[in-house]
């Protein structure tokens, strides 16, 4: 069996082609079923984000099913395909499975969420039944792989988003968040993001402050948090020692007044304000009053280009652990491959064995003494053990099959040059 691994992603294709071979949720185990059932593909997997839709195949005969299959089930021209498809087979397929579930292949390196997407896209296909021990295996391994990336390397440690970044920066400034209170102004997709940082970070409570009260209400229901309307905020404001914006609005927000008048009642308590919008939605003045530490969305950006080197050094070292677990799983692969041969070789030894012991059971019924028997049966089972690698060997020798006769000094551990012995007995005329 050999594994293909066939695609396309946010760096070979643009967007409305991605949209175009996306795989919902609701349509892969049907999809599943489909391809793990087409001529050639034994074994079958299907990842499908916003960025990439990929297919692992395990295929005992066509190389080029999964290409076939992607132009039949989703309908698309192989013509709109070309050049914006990668196909990759044996060890570069299982670098790149491994690449994909440690972040290294992400649109942001290193980001955590493509391991849960990847071990969602395991535990469908396993339901449905089209994983063998192949694509299991490689599941499993890339696990691991994933792993020993996230916890022995700093590839997804440093601030990429500025959600990411001002909750970096709010960490900097208080340590442990569990005892402090967060204020999220806005209802859109970054806050939405900061909510869910604050939230791993075990903030200890969150306020999310919308115009409409509903949006509001949509993110602190998932998160456990508070939610208030834009006007509420002045009675709010001194309860956040954290405090993040980001809306549409053309005006400000939060004001210098409100700010002071938070300041004052917090008694010298540190407030740090992240203003993410642009225009600004947290009054610029309020940055002059003590205690409040105000950033805005420029400020973070040497936070998030900090990050993404130490993230690219880091990928360096991620790239070492895969390539030594793809060596591993290679070797897997090939030893599993060959044990096929192993079964039949010993079938055959044991079917040599249980021919002989008749024999020899037969002449000790008829008073052969043990010893003459004991010889027959060690003589005659080498005999018939060697007989075919005797036969083969010479065969390869009359051919100048190099390869076969150094192949045969390593498996049985002689050493020596070509000429046959003068004397010694002919396994082939000896039985």
């Amino acid at each position: 069996m050999s594994i293909v691994a066939l695609g396309l992603n946010h760096t070979t294709a643009p967007l409305e082609l991605r949209e175009r071979v996306s795989i919902d949720h609701a349509g892969t185990p049907s999809a599943l079923r489909s391809l793990s059932g087409f001529p050639g593909v034994s074994e079958a997997a299907i990842l499908s984000t916003c960025n990439r839709t990929d297919l692992y195949c395990g295929m005992d005969a066509s190389q080029d099913a999964p290409t076939r299959w992607f132009d039949e089930f989703l309908g698309i021209d192989r013509r709109d395909l070309a050049g914006h498809l990668y196909v990759h087979r044996e060890d570069a397929a299982v670098r790149h499975v491994m690449r994909v579930a440690s972040g290294l292949d992400s649109m942001v390196l290193g980001e955590p969420q493509i391991l849960g997407q990847f071990k969602q896209a395991y535990g469908l296909a396993r339901r449905e039944g089209s994983l063998g021990v192949v694509l299991d295996k490689l599941f499993q391994r890339s696990f691991s792989v994933a792993k020993r990336v996230r916890t022995d390397t700093d590839v997804g440690a440093g601030p990429v988003s500025v959600a990411y970044a001002a909750v970096t920066l709010a960490h900097r400034i208080f340590g442990d968040l569990d005892a402090r209170t967060a204020l999220l102004v806005g209802a859109g997709d970054t806050i939405e993001l900061c909510a869910r940082h604050l939230g791993s970070s075990r903030i200890g409570r969150m306020v999310v402050a919308n115009r409409t009260l509903a949006h509001a209400r949509r993110i602190a229901t998932a998160l456990g948090a508070y939610a208030i309307s834009l006007d509420e905020i002045p009675l709010h404001l001194a309860e956040a020692d954290i405090v993040i914006s980001s809306t549409s609005s053309r005006e400000p927000v939060i004001s210098f007044e409100q700010t002071r008048a938070a300041v004052r009642r917090r008694r010298r308590r540190p407030m740090f304000m992240a203003d993410l919008a642009v225009p600004h939605d947290i009054d610029r003045g309020a940055g002059s009053l003590p205690d409040v530490y105000l950033y805005n969305v420029d400020d973070l950006a040497d936070v998030i280009e900090e990050g993404r080197q130490r993230r690219v050094a880091a990928a360096g070292v991620a790239e070492g652990i895969v390539d030594q677990q793809v060596a591993e799983f290679m070797a897997w692969m090939r030893g599993r491959r060959v044990a096929s041969i192993i079964v039949q070789v010993r079938e055959s030894a044991a079917a040599a064995r249980e021919e002989v012991l008749v024999k020899a059971r037969r002449r000790l019924q008829g008073g052969e003494p043990a010893d003459e028997v004991i010889e027959y049966v060690a003589r005659t089972l080498t005999n018939k053990l060697l007989h075919a690698p005797s036969a083969g060997i010479r065969e390869a020798g009359a051919d100048d099959r190099q390869d076969v006769v150094e192949a045969a000094r390593m498996l049985f551990g002689v050493t020596g040059g070509d000429e046959a012995p003068a004397r010694g007995p002919d396994p082939e005329r000896s039985q």
